[in-house]
């Protein structure tokens, strides 16, 4: 497999993206390649300063960026030399497997949709976030932020995308789909809610356990957690809030710790026909590893060619 890397997306790239290769080849397997997209000048340098073993690393230049401020569109539509621009035609091109970035996320989705296309079937590719639990497990809320208007079927298919993650990439086993309400009781909610229980109770391939509410997120009632981007954005905010908020405390609790992003590297785009990984911009070493272990683990259970069974009968 070879999997892409955007070396110039981020704060704190390309050091920190070298960084994370680094800890990533201390325990990868020797079939895996990656390809460093990015300025080639700076990379070659900071491989031979790292002392990066190089016999699997690819090196392509790229030797314009998409800084976090642009417009996304006109950004990824002018810039065809930006290390995004180039990383999606590698994709789309099947010269690489994946492909992940901490750089401008609007590009990035941009890039996902219009390079790679959404799987047949599937209306809106969504990206979701990791919710750490209270007992150390972890559940996935999705949409996060992507579509902050939904219709109920968009909610429907973010439950069966949602489903097959938390399956063959966290591990669960039949994962439990929580629709976010106001209420547990059925018949609760706006009318997008009341409509997309129906039609989540009526999908016989996924494990729908009714409504969930707000303090339920962050306990072990439902392993995928369906909401439209708008109600999603909010919740994962608050959440990030909530880590930031302990750090300054410098209080110390193992729960809390986990919603450090670092933890999880950064989140797939669901829905599209390649693995696309979305890391925060402040990204580190961590994030950089283990956003490459998520892009690697996609492709070892062929978790696209699930979703396209999926959505076309073939399960």
């Amino acid at each position: 497999m070879n999997i892409g890397i955007d070396m110039m997306g981020g704060d704190y790239a390309p050091l920190e993206a070298a960084k994370g290769i680094l800890l990533y080849l201390s325990h990868a397997q020797a079939n895996v390649k990656l390809t460093l997209i990015g300025q080639k000048h700076i990379i070659d340098e900071l491989l031979h300063q790292r002392i990066i073993p190089t016999n699997n690393i690819h090196v392509v230049d790229a030797q314009q960026m998409i800084e976090m401020h642009e417009h996304p569109t006109k950004a990824f539509k002018e810039k065809q030399q930006s290390s995004i621009s180039i990383g999606f035609k590698l994709l789309a091109t099947g010269k690489i497997d994946a492909f992940i970035s901490a750089g401008n996320t609007g590009a990035m989705m941009v890039g996902a949709l219009f390079s790679i296309k959404a799987i047949d079937g599937v209306n809106r590719p969504t990206i979701g976030a990791y919710m750490p639990r209270e007992n150390g497990k972890l559940g996935v809320l999705l949409d996060a932020g992507i579509n902050a208007d939904c219709k109920p079927e968009n909610l429907v298919q973010f439950a069966t995308l949602g489903s097959l993650f938390a399956e063959h990439i966290l591990g669960i086993e039949k994962p439990r789909v929580g629709l976010v309400n106001i209420g547990e009781e059925e018949g609760k909610g706006n009318l997008l809610a009341q409509a997309t229980h129906t039609l989540l109770k009526e999908n016989s391939t996924i494990n729908f356990i009714g409504n969930i509410e707000g303090r339920d997120i962050l306990l072990d009632k439902a392993d995928v957690m369906v909401c439209d981007g708008f109600t999603g954005n909010v919740v994962l905010k608050l959440a990030e809030s909530i880590y930031d908020i302990v750090q300054r405390r410098e209080i110390k609790d193992e729960h809390f710790e986990r919603f450090n992003f670092e933890a999880y590297g950064g989140v797939p785009v669901l829905g599209v026909a390649k693995p696309v990984i979305i890391g925060h911009g402040v990204s580190h070493a961590v994030a950089f590893k283990n956003m490459i272990l998520i892009a690697q683990r996609m492709i070892e259970k062929e978790l696209m060619q699930k979703m396209k069974d999926a959505f076309t009968g073939n399960t």
